[in-house]
């Protein structure tokens, strides 16, 4: 009998969130102590709601990161760490794309080519790999596809709508026309329709414009995304147009889309160079929304708590939970793009 796959919405039900230590052999180096408060509070808001899967490099990373996890009192019972190589920490695109069907789960994965050969991927690529070797997924089949795909360039609504953006998909392959890539993106995610983006963008961002840092499903009739109000800000044009081309997109059943605009966050100028601060990178957990925060002062918590209505009226029913993640954006991410779910059933049994 032929399985047949699925990609689910990230609001189904999951059972775990995979994510890798930040250690000195990392880009974190320079700003390891900062990082690190941000990845306590992660796991800590992660294991409020389901386990975490904690990749580390070597026995020395684990014993530190279990002692800092520890001694924030983070429930232990759902922390368990994988040793295994990585360049970063960047497992939304590093890590598999998990698909589900009738017997078992299936990984795809893609190659990781470091946004572009921006970066140094070649661990990063094999993480996917190493981690099936270990056992973390159980028994799921594990497909490679000689294809350069980023999860965070993709959303779907778990019933055949993938959402995507053009300039990250003509980025990586140039040579490919958009029939092609809608064709191909379609056969390895079991889609039966992809939703292209032609505007949006963020200061800072090397992903090329991933789009779960601008649009993302809230629910089969809803998408909630980044918004910009400030028309002397240089995101204003293409937000606006983003905003617009959100508003002409159809539901499979003909009707527009629910929409969540969010609001626009304060700028974040580390010496000189803007951050990529978004609201839409959060992550969907079993009965919650984990958002990232960044407000310093009360006029920026003022807009976190702004995005958290959003949130709230786009996920009803789930806890809207605040982490703190000014320093994830220094190098140009934010909670999301750290973070990797694992479907229910997708992971084996662990220690």
């Amino acid at each position: 009998m032929t399985n047949t796959y699925r990609f689910p919405a990230e609001w189904e039900p999951q059972s775990a969130v995979l994510i890798a230590w930040p250690h000195a052999g990392t880009d974190w180096a320079d700003r390891l102590e900062q990082v690190e408060e941000t990845y306590i509070a992660l796991v800590e808001a992660i294991t409020r709601f389901q386990p975490a899967i904690v990749c580390v490099s070597d026995d020395d990373v684990q014993a530190y990161a279990r002692a800092r996890l520890a001694s924030a009192r983070i429930d232990m019972e759902r922390v368990h760490f994988i040793d295994v190589p990585y360049d970063d920490t960047w497992l939304r695109d590093s890590g598999p794309i998990t698909l589900d069907g009738a017997g078992g789960h299936r990984l795809l994965d893609f190659r990781f080519t470091g946004w572009g050969g921006k970066f140094e991927a070649s661990q990063d690529d094999r993480l996917v790999e190493h981690l099936h070797a270990d056992g973390v997924f159980g028994d799921a089949e594990r497909s490679t596809i000689d294809f350069a795909l980023e999860g965070g360039a993709i959303d779907t609504d778990g019933r055949g709508t993938l959402l995507t953006t053009w300039q990250c998909l003509h980025e990586r392959h140039p040579d490919a026309s958009r029939e092609e890539l809608t064709a191909r993106l379609a056969e390895w995610l079991q889609q039966d329709r992809v939703l292209w983006l032609d505007h949006g963008y963020l200061e800072g961002d090397d992903t090329d414009a991933h789009v779960d840092t601008l649009a993302r499903f809230a629910a089969v009739d809803a998408i909630v995304y980044q918004g910009c109000d400030d028309p002397s800000d240089s995101h204003y044009a293409e937000l606006q147009a983003m905003g617009r081309e959100l508003a002409a997109l159809r539901t499979t059943d003909g009707a527009p889309y629910r929409l969540f605009e969010l609001p626009w966050a304060p700028p974040v100028i580390d010496n000189g160079r803007r951050l990529a601060a978004s609201y839409a990178n959060f992550l969907i957990v079993n009965g919650a929304v984990l958002m990232p925060a960044y407000g310093q002062d009360d006029a920026g918590r003022r807009v976190d708590q702004a995005a958290a209505d959003v949130l709230s009226q786009a996920f009803p029913g789930r806890e809207i939970v605040q982490v703190p993640c000014r320093p994830l954006i220094w190098q140009n991410g934010s909670l999301h793009c750290v973070t990797m779910q694992l479907p229910a059933g997708a992971v084996g049994t662990l220690t």
